[in-house]
């Protein structure tokens, strides 16, 4: 078969061109420190990758989630831990009212005390998170949960509890409802303080039972209260186990990623200083074919 001086010269440009690809691609792969600059370098490798990007991902904004859903469950503690210091500070005054010698103006002032606790309380039950949405209202959180009315405090929210996706698996509530708070079973904190504040202010001395029905109530809003949050804090609990879960496979994804994408710099090394080596070797092979001429030989 005859070969062609043209034919020698297209062979010569074409391997020229290719290992001067090669050189550029281990170039590329050198400054980036990836091994995988485009699919075709390792079409399974980098859908691989692509899935862990996404994983990645994921994972990092269930992480935000969390730290979202733990500052909203600190604050609805914090508020609870409110609530049950009041409630003890009004149980400990009720104690106080059931003393006989206690007279019509004393009680008049602890009346007076005690609606001040009674307007702290509906605050409370009114708390707003940081980004304006009131805790206890349910879904509702543009509605104020608490209003004072001629009937005396009514609850205006709903009975949902708001959620947020903490990991594939799990929503967790981050609110309680201002009915469960405050006025469980058909029982009403407010009724049970306003109720109290009229027996102080009743002449000639308290109505018979008035303390002891006070302090039962109390003493059951209380309870409720404080398992409330406690159920609060399980929550705030699960959330740093998730968390530390979420570290974790952060760590194993970004190990995982590396492995399929970042470059071994020694065999990247040996592999520029042997393309390199071919790249002269072609260019050499192709100027002394392209001075081939049978002039030479005159």
């Amino acid at each position: 078969m005859r070969v062609s001086t043209s034919t020698l010269y297209d062979q010569g440009v074409r391997s020229m061109l290719q290992q001067q690809d090669g050189m550029f691609r281990l170039q590329q792969q050198l400054s980036s420190g990836k091994r995988i600059m485009t699919p075709s370098d390792d079409p399974i490798g980098a859908a691989r990758a692509h899935e862990l990007a996404q994983s990645i991902s994921l994972n990092t904004q269930y992480t935000d989630n969390r730290y979202r859903a733990a500052d909203s469950l600190q604050q609805v503690d914090s508020t609870l831990g409110g609530v049950s210091n009041l409630i003890q500070s009004v149980r400990t005054m009720a104690v106080a009212a059931g003393n006989p010698a206690f007279s019509d103006s004393e009680r008049q002032m602890m009346a007076i005390e005690l609606r001040g606790h009674f307007d702290e309380l509906l605050g409370l039950a009114n708390t707003r998170d940081e980004q304006g949405n009131y805790l206890f209202s349910g879904f509702q959180g543009n509605t104020r949960p608490f209003e004072q009315t001629a009937n005396g405090v009514e609850y205006k929210g709903d009975q949902g509890q708001r959620l947020i996706q903490v990991s594939s698996s799990r929503q967790l509530p981050v609110s309680e409802t201002g009915e469960a708070v405050f006025g469980p079973d058909g029982s009403n904190m407010f009724q049970t303080i306003d109720g109290f504040i009229g027996a102080l202010e009743t002449s000639g001395g308290m109505p018979d039972g008035a303390v002891s029905a006070a302090l039962q109530e109390l003493d059951s809003a209380l309870d409720n209260v404080l398992t409330k949050r406690a159920a609060v804090g399980s929550r705030l609990q699960e959330i740093d186990a998730l968390q530390q879960i979420g570290e974790d496979t952060a760590i194993q994804y970004q190990q995982s990623l590396s492995r399929l994408q970042d470059l071994d710099f020694a065999q990247a090394i040996s592999d520029m200083v042997r393309q390199q080596a071919l790249l002269e070797a072609a260019q050499k092979t192709f100027t002394r074919v392209s001075g081939l001429s049978l002039f030479n030989l005159i």
